[in-house]
């Protein structure tokens, strides 16, 4: 977006706040959410990016009259306040392109900031630590013809207003959270079946490698499948049969996932990840993460995505994620690609937004990641590419060459 629409600053007063949004997963949907006050806008942030935030700046943009909320960001806060002046001004530009695929300009924006209280601190303390970066984030995107209608700081079970100056509805020791998943916005997500799915950092704990007993084995695994895998994958006699071997194994594995079915709703993740943790062996997930960083390989094993092989693909791409220890961190890339496109295919937009910013993390140029990152933050349809991956399928079944790109 080009920032060129312009839109009249509105009152800062928060009582007066209101604004509609569309279901956050559902764009197409006409049905529409009146919320009021700056404790509804909190309430309704995990529904809008579908898990809790923490440690994070969240980034809203408002379209037309009526504040219509449209595309989202969030980050985590840099310890460095010297970083904070070029977060802002990057976030706000941003949040000004969000739009351009939908040729829908941001008019405005909400700002969100979601940081705990350190050991002895307040959430008062906090506010203040973090006023400059909530005044950062103002000031950039109010240069880019975004005025932020209101800007809040959520921690210690309070939130506090840097819009707001009006002691009487916000008082300098904050405001209480409501009950949560009591707002209008709560209970039309609750009514749609839509689903919060816990913290952020619960959900990159899903995905982060495993630490001590099994970390020592499976890293001595890797060494001893890297020895064994890399040349014949570097050569062109082997290559194609290092493929065929990846493929097979993991067909394997993903009937055993198959077989032992998934947590019920109501298990801990973590306890489910231990329970498929113990599906694999040191050895087979070290000869797959191996494989996997042959990017035909990998694209081949993109096709498991739908259907009665999206669950299991989706535990095992998280498990060989788990598995990538030691030296093997950056290899993560490749299953942590995998879950999230399977998680996008199947729906889940947070879930495949994490998994696709952990393997960016891991490697930033990894070409297949940044293209599902952007497709996913740009609400794009996955159906084109599941059709491609199905052609490709059908194909490689003919024996007929694949392409490519």
């Amino acid at each position: 977006m080009d920032g060129a629409a312009r839109h009249p600053v509105r009152p800062r007063h928060c009582q007066g706040m209101t604004q509609h949004s569309e279901s956050p997963r559902q764009p197409s949907t006409t049905a529409q959410v009146t919320l009021r006050g700056p404790a509804e806008l909190v309430d309704s942030l995990p529904y809008l990016l579908g898990y809790h935030p923490d440690d994070s700046v969240v980034l809203v943009g408002l379209h037309g009259p009526s504040g219509r909320f449209g595309g989202r960001l969030r980050v985590g806060i840099p310890a460095a306040e010297g970083e904070w002046p070029e977060l802002a001004e990057q976030l706000a530009d941003c949040l000004r392109g969000s739009g351009v695929p939908r040729g829908d300009r941001p008019d405005a924006a909400l700002v969100f900031l979601c940081r705990d209280p350190a050991d002895g601190e307040s959430g008062r303390a906090v506010m203040e630590r973090l006023r400059p970066l909530a005044q950062r984030l103002r000031t950039a995107c109010g240069a880019l013809d975004m005025p932020v209608y209101e800007a809040l700081c959520v921690s210690g079970g309070r939130y506090w207003s840097y819009c707001c100056p009006d002691t009487r509805c916000c008082p300098a020791e904050g405001t209480p959270l409501g009950v949560p998943g009591t707002s209008a916005i709560a209970a039309a997500a609750a009514y749609a079946g839509l689903r919060v799915e816990g913290t952020l950092k619960e959900m990159t704990a899903r995905l982060a490698p495993l630490g001590p007993p099994a970390a020592g084995p499976q890293e001595r695994a890797l060494d001893i499948a890297g020895a064994a895998l890399v040349p014949r994958m570097l050569g062109e006699a082997d290559r194609e049969t290092v493929r065929a071997e990846t493929l097979a194994l993991t067909g394997r594995l993903l009937d055993r996932y198959r077989n032992a079915p998934a947590a019920g709703r109501n298990a801990s993740a973590a306890g489910a990840d231990a329970r498929d943790d113990r599906l694999l062996t040191h050895e087979e997930a070290a000869t797959v993460i191996l494989g996997l960083q042959d990017r035909v390989t990998r694209d081949w094993a993109a096709e498991w995505m739908e259907g009665e092989d999206a669950a299991p693909a989706l535990r095992l791409w998280r498990a060989l994620a788990r598995r990538c220890v030691g030296a093997y961190a950056e290899h993560a890339a490749a299953p942590l690609t995998l879950a999230g496109w399977v998680a996008w295919s199947g729906g889940d937009e947070p879930g495949a937004r994490v998994a696709l910013g952990r393997a960016l993390e891991l490697d930033p140029e990894y070409v297949f990641a940044r293209l599902l990152h952007g497709a996913c933050n740009s609400g794009l349809d996955p159906e084109p590419l599941r059709q491609c991956l199905r052609r490709q399928r059908a194909a490689r079944g003919l024996g007929a060459a694949v392409v490519q790109g």
